[in-house]
């Protein structure tokens, strides 16, 4: 059972950095969000691969995680005898109004919103026949994919996808809050894909968690996963990195969620495999995943204070190094919470924004089931 919880600690870990390795490409552009939305047309060959390297995998491999999340909370209230999905609402409305700040305060693709509404609704299917649970994939997944081509046709026949020329890296914070909020649809365009995704994904990873793909007895399931997911998902994924900005959307939302399988497959073998004392390197990944939200949230923060003008202004300054510098940032950013998050769990058992979400879980309780 150890080992298992210290795969999923170190997946998370993984995926928490990950994820910043998609975004700091988004915080380190002087143009910020807006230029991202031109969907990388003018990268050249070398940022182009850096940024195939982590766009939309640790997405998909975090998606995974949160329903592996999900079956155990299944798990653990059926255990105690609790009603489902009861109180796990209440966590989902947490997640949501922490993803809402998140938004406003600090980031423009944030995903905690998308998942909050993803988690209610697999939250009501995860107990469900597997029949039902199938029926809800297959549809979730056909809505998804038609959604994906869609947008594919449409970028095919308008070229690339809109954006701005706004100095983004230069507007003071305020200003960047209010930019969200006028822009509210178009940076929360992307829930559009995340949720049909999201309910597939969920739904995988409370399968892939009852089929024991986290262990000893899971390595059959973990060898398939990783052929699948990097032997097929990864050439394929490469190929429409390259394909221009039109194929952005089978980029991030289909094909980089298969690579998510072989990541998730690939670094749990790994995980089970060592032996002895976690290192240095692990025992910092663990820690990241072990303080996931609070990673996610103040890894985000960091960057807007690094790049935006109202902390250092490095976008801008360093933009002449692009794409050189962006993963010395990422690296630095990361290397910096790994020792933060460490130097945290020495003393509290969770990490803070942890800590205060677990307080606002259990603030409605009465005192005896706290």
């Amino acid at each position: 059972m150890s080992r298992r919880i210290d795969a999923l600690d170190v997946l998370r870990g993984v995926a928490i950095m990950g994820t910043l390795g998609t975004n700091i490409w988004i915080f380190t552009a002087p143009g910020g969000p807006l230029e991202f939305l031109q969907l990388g047309g003018d990268a050249g060959v070398v940022e182009t691969f850096l940024r195939f390297l982590a766009n939309g995998k640790f997405l998909g491999l975090l998606t995974l995680l949160f329903g592996v999340g999900l079956e155990l909370q299944h798990r653990s209230a059926l255990r105690k005898g609790l009603a489902w999905p009861g109180r796990y609402l209440w966590r989902a409305t947490l997640l949501f109004v922490e993803g809402a700040l998140h938004f406003v305060l600090v980031f423009e693709f944030d995903v905690l919103m998308g998942y909050a509404i993803t988690s209610v609704i697999v939250a009501y299917l995860v107990g469900r026949s597997r029949r039902a649970v199938t029926a809800w994939m297959v549809a979730a997944g056909t809505l998804h994919v038609a959604m994906v081509a869609l947008t594919t046709g449409a970028l095919m026949m308008t070229g690339q996808g809109g954006g701005g020329t706004l100095p983004y890296s230069q507007l003071g914070w305020l200003d960047q809050v209010a930019l969200r909020l006028q822009n509210v649809v178009l940076f929360r365009f992307e829930l559009v894909f995340i949720i049909p995704m999201g309910i597939v994904l969920f739904l995988l990873g409370t399968r892939l968690m009852r089929a024991g793909v986290f262990e000893e007895h899971g390595a059959g399931l973990r060898r398939k996963l990783i052929v699948f997911g990097l032997g097929l998902g990864v050439p394929l994924n490469l190929a429409t990195s390259f394909a221009g900005p039109s194929w952005f959307a089978v980029d991030r939302y289909l094909l980089a969620p298969v690579v998510a399988l072989g990541l998730l497959g690939l670094i749990t073998s790994i995980v089970l495999g060592m032996r002895g004392a976690p290192g240095l390197l692990r025992r910092g990944i663990t820690d990241v995943g072990r303080t996931a939200l609070s990673c996610y949230v103040f890894q985000n923060l960091a960057a807007s204070i690094l790049c935006y003008g109202w902390g250092l202004g490095l976008a801008d300054r360093l933009d002449g190094l692009r794409p050189w510098w962006v993963p010395v940032a990422w690296a630095g950013i990361c290397l910096l919470f790994m020792a933060l998050s460490s130097l945290w769990l020495r003393r509290f058992s969770r990490g803070p924004l942890e800590l205060a979400w677990q307080w606002a879980y259990q603030a409605p309780l009465p005192a005896r089931q706290t």
